[in-house]
């Protein structure tokens, strides 16, 4: 293997290969509660969510909708238990996961962008994919952004905090990004669905590495922002 391999795979392997060890036990009752906190939020999130993208763009309702939806996502998280930030190895110490998700946000970035390339010459995927960009054309770009970044982070605090964790330890990522794609079914657009499968499972991949939140949504903040910023001009 070359030295430039050797490299790649000593960054990739922590990040999104081999689980840290860690103890999050919880006891019957306070797995129970999780479960049913779990159950109801992601009633009413797919529910605010649903009404959230379903308003016409340019619509100053779109943005209490929007952060209602994260503050659901967030209140979920908080009162289903304890959330984890998470860590990785470096040699015989632990720290906490920071640049290898920036960079995993970026490369996901850049692969849905030439992804993009190709969904804007299919004319039905490039409609999906437009009336979703619609809100950050002709809404304020700064307050989209804001609550892009405010819903990605809710996002992780729910389902690869509080879901990830009801789900147990069998299945978990399986289950999680299942649901989570689910949810995302309420929006009605496909492209976003399968945007769902694939980050989905690349998030709970790092919650099952990490053991924590914190390398998760750091990927999904900075894919988010390249999603927002790059793909309007591909579109419009």
């Amino acid at each position: 293997m070359s030295p430039w391999l050797e490299r790649i795979e000593r960054a990739v392997r922590p990040a999104v290969v081999d689980p840290v060890p860690r103890d999050h036990r919880q006891s019957d009752a306070e797995f129970r509660r999780r479960r049913v906190v779990a159950g109801i939020s992601l009633v009413v999130g797919a529910t605010v969510l649903g009404f959230s993208l379903a308003t016409a763009p340019g619509s100053t309702a779109f943005y209490p909708l929007t952060l209602s939806v994260a503050a659901v996502w967030v209140a979920g998280g908080l009162l289903s238990g304890p959330l984890h930030l998470g860590y990785r190895r470096a040699g015989a110490s632990q720290r906490r996961p920071v640049l290898t998700p920036v960079l995993l946000g970026v490369l996901a970035g850049a692969a849905f962008v030439l992804g993009a390339l190709i969904v804007r010459e299919i004319g039905p995927l490039r409609d999906f994919v437009a009336n979703v960009l619609a809100h950050a054309r002709k809404g304020d770009l700064a307050l989209v952004a804001v609550v892009t970044l405010v819903n990605g982070g809710a996002e992780e605090i729910f389902f690869r905090g509080a879901l990830f964790a009801a789900v147990g330890r069998d299945h978990a990522r399986l289950v999680s990004t299942a649901i989570y794609a689910l949810v995302t079914v309420a929006t009605g657009n496909p492209m976003l669905v399968f945007a769902a499968v694939v980050m989905g499972a690349l998030f709970a991949q790092q919650r099952r590495t990490t053991g924590g939140i914190l390398a998760p949504m750091l990927t999904h903040l900075v894919w988010s922002m390249i999603m927002l910023l790059a793909l309007p001009p591909l579109f419009s």
